[in-house]
């Protein structure tokens, strides 16, 4: 069995809890509450700097010169393709630049960012990577699926589409890929460490969905 085959096995409860989870219901039928969704895309984009960060510290580690573009090019998107989806639903929902600067990262979020960073840093290539991947899998799937079943018309719309689209997807295969390939030449030991990072940011994705619902902050 490949790496992400025995990740998504292992995960699959966490997944469904994941899918199941009120925000991404709600975000479906097309009745999230817009100040949910408001904080969800300020902290997603303070995420995704966080994010390429990690992406271009897994640049420099990579094992093979195919490795460093791919994931060069992943840093890029996070940071400046995706930033852009997000400056438009910034723009319809509302959202100016002083908000977004004045508000700091959630405490779920600050947990998510700094443990991909320490990851990345501090973790050999693939276990970085195995903490990379449910952040590109799992919005995926739950694109695919939001879409599926998605109220028409659907204030939400193009986040939808975005992460359901086929270019997103394509992405997501191709990092699946690099992953299985590094979890092959890895040592049994390594590979239970990927499992554990795997598990671990699979499960602040569910806290960051869940915190955006609840529109959580700092409590003092």
């Amino acid at each position: 069995m490949s790496f992400s085959s025995d990740a998504w096995a292992r995960n699959a409860a966490l997944y469904e809890k994941t899918r199941a989870m009120p925000f991404n219901q709600e975000l479906a039928s097309g009745q999230l509450d817009e100040n949910a969704f408001r904080h969800y895309m300020i902290q997603d984009a303070h995420y995704l700097v966080a994010f390429g960060r990690a992406l271009a510290i897994a640049a420099a580690k990579a094992d093979h010169a195919d490795g460093v573009v791919q994931f060069a090019d992943a840093a890029k998107g996070a940071v400046i393709v995706e930033r852009s989806l997000h400056a438009g639903f910034m723009k319809q929902f509302g959202i100016d630049d002083a908000t977004f600067e004045a508000t700091p990262l959630s405490p779920a979020s600050h947990h998510y960012t700094s443990f991909l960073i320490a990851t990345a840093w501090s973790a050999p290539y693939p276990v970085a990577l195995a903490a990379l991947l449910p952040c590109f899998w799992i919005y995926a799937e739950i694109g695919r699926d939001i879409q599926a079943r998605a109220a028409q018309p659907n204030p939400y719309a193009a986040w939808i589409d975005a992460y359901a689209g086929e270019e997103f997807h394509a992405l997501v295969r191709a990092v699946i890929a690099t992953v299985d390939r590094a979890a092959e030449a890895a040592s049994a030991q390594t590979r239970e460490a990927m499992h554990q990072a795997y598990t671990h940011a699979a499960q602040l994705e569910w806290m960051f969905w869940d915190s955006a619902y609840r529109q959580a902050s700092w409590p003092v």
